[in-house]
């Protein structure tokens, strides 16, 4: 696990997408992305989209898959992760709309909805990068505490935690839908590469757990220390627990030339 430590949330952005873009540059247009909503990962989007509009970064038949979706949010909703997506990836990063897929939280069939996805994302051939957020509970995708570790696309039930969280979004927490649909753990242990990102002190306490404590259930992001391929940029505030933030600091000061990114 490479733990990068940044001054800012814009850096953060700067610096995960940079690595994004070291990743998918020899993979060439087709790339396949894994993306994800909450406010974390916005900066990185917007990075690369930079970076595409300034011809640096070559998307132009990309895929990508989000992480999950709302039940019970009416189809066009703008807190749905439809619509999320649309206007902090697809639109900004110029992506063909038809290859971009969010789980379908509005299916009659939530079970054969999730078995599709999983197919879907096997039919692309996997996940080239996988962008992560992490929630104050240390979820990741919407796999709450005590999700198996091994978990697959599916229908989960929010904790009271994750719908506070993210009640700042609606105009209130009665609006915020109990359940959703999210790749499992498994699913995006797949991945060929993760970029996980945090800002704010209010991430601290998840970042340790993540990065430093047990592999555990309880901090479901906590699996991504098995990952061959994971890297984990933070900022200041979000390292604010880290006891090894001065190891890691000294490591990325230390990259060999050929490790270091260009930003």
């Amino acid at each position: 696990m490479e733990v990068i430590i940044c001054p800012n949330a814009q850096r953060v952005g700067e610096v995960a997408a940079a690595k994004a873009a070291r990743i998918a540059g020899p993979i060439g247009p087709k790339v396949v992305l894994g993306v994800a909503t909450g406010s974390s990962p916005v900066q990185t989007f917007a990075e690369l989209a930079r970076l595409v509009d300034a011809g640096e970064l070559d998307v132009s038949e990309a895929s990508a898959f989000a992480l999950d979706e709302y039940v019970g949010i009416p189809e066009g909703h703008p807190e749905s992760y439809h619509e999320i997506i649309r206007k902090t990836v697809t639109e900004p990063m110029h992506l063909d709309p038809s290859r971009v897929h969010v789980p379908n939280g509005f299916a009659d069939d939530l079970a054969a909805a999730c078995v599709a996805y999983e197919d879907a994302i096997r039919a692309a051939g996997g996940v080239d990068i996988q962008f992560l957020g992490v929630g104050s509970n240390g979820h990741i995708g919407f796999n709450e505490p005590t999700s198996s570790l091994s978990s697959r696309t599916r229908i989960k039930t929010l904790a009271a935690r994750t719908r506070e969280d993210n009640a700042r979004f609606f105009d209130s927490i009665e609006q915020v839908p109990r359940h959703c649909l999210t790749q499992g753990l498994g699913t995006i242990m797949d991945a060929r590469n993760v970029i996980l990102v945090a800002t704010g002190s209010g991430k601290a306490h998840a970042i340790a757990q993540v990065v430093e404590g047990p592999i555990t259930a309880m901090y479901p992001g906590s699996v991504l220390q098995l990952h061959q391929h994971a890297t984990i940029v933070v900022d200041a505030d979000a390292a604010a627990e880290l006891s090894l933030a001065d190891y890691y600091k000294e490591t990325y000061a230390n990259l060999p030339d050929w490790q270091r990114l260009d930003v």
